[in-house]
């Protein structure tokens, strides 16, 4: 593959991928909420959907799963209720003092990544991007040299985007530690959440 084509599919999917839209309100979300795992843990849960999306286009399968409607609408409606339930415990949860996250486990770090890898698998729009995108840039057929290779890039775009809005959000958290302020920071970011499940689900 040219390094030009990888060039162009590594300015097309940062694009893509630091757009704004529910996965980064959803990381920026977790993080203020809970803490730079629980963003971090969200965000592994969507590059891992979105490695999956790119080894199904490898074996020309992405029109198979642009088309799979009826399991895609399962993962993206049970993501989309996952993340309102998220939201509505942070909307209620007392503000932690002095900027310090509650807790958050194995098993609660487990959920959130899942609940990144559910929604990226039941986005519509991620199997869309491949088919519209892979053919143009690389061809019908993808080796498994051309897999690394964008796997590689799509790694290391994901690593800058997320690890910025983990960082963003953690010194937002750090720097308006107040209990008032928490207070609020807890209620607009579960206030995303929900409003991020529900756009989720209403999405085509």
């Amino acid at each position: 593959m040219a390094f030009s084509t990888l060039v162009a599919f590594a300015v097309a999917f940062f694009v893509f991928a630091a757009s704004p839209g529910p996965d980064n309100l959803t990381i920026v979300a977790r993080t203020a909420s809970h803490g730079p795992w629980a963003g971090v843990a969200y965000g592994l849960g969507t590059v891992t959907g979105i490695l999956v999306f790119l080894i199904l286009a490898a074996f020309g399968l992405s029109l198979v799963a642009a088309k799979a409607g009826a399991l895609m609408n399962v993962l993206r409606y049970g993501g989309a209720a996952y993340l309102v339930w998220m939201g509505i415990g942070m909307w209620r949860a007392p503000p932690a003092p002095m900027g310090e996250p509650p807790p958050v486990g194995g098993r609660g770090l487990l959920a959130t990544y899942a609940t990144g890898v559910a929604l990226n698998l039941g986005n519509p729009k991620m199997p869309l991007f491949y088919v519209a995108l892979l053919p143009n840039m690389v061809g019908a057929a993808l080796t498994p040299g051309n897999v690394g290779a964008l796997a590689a890039i799509i790694i290391a775009v994901e690593i800058a985007v997320i690890g910025g809005h983990v960082i963003l959000a953690t010194r937002a958290r750090r720097l308006l530690a107040a209990p008032r302020v928490a207070r609020r920071i807890n209620r607009v970011a579960g206030g995303t959440l929900i409003g991020a499940g529900f756009a989720i689900a209403a999405s085509r």
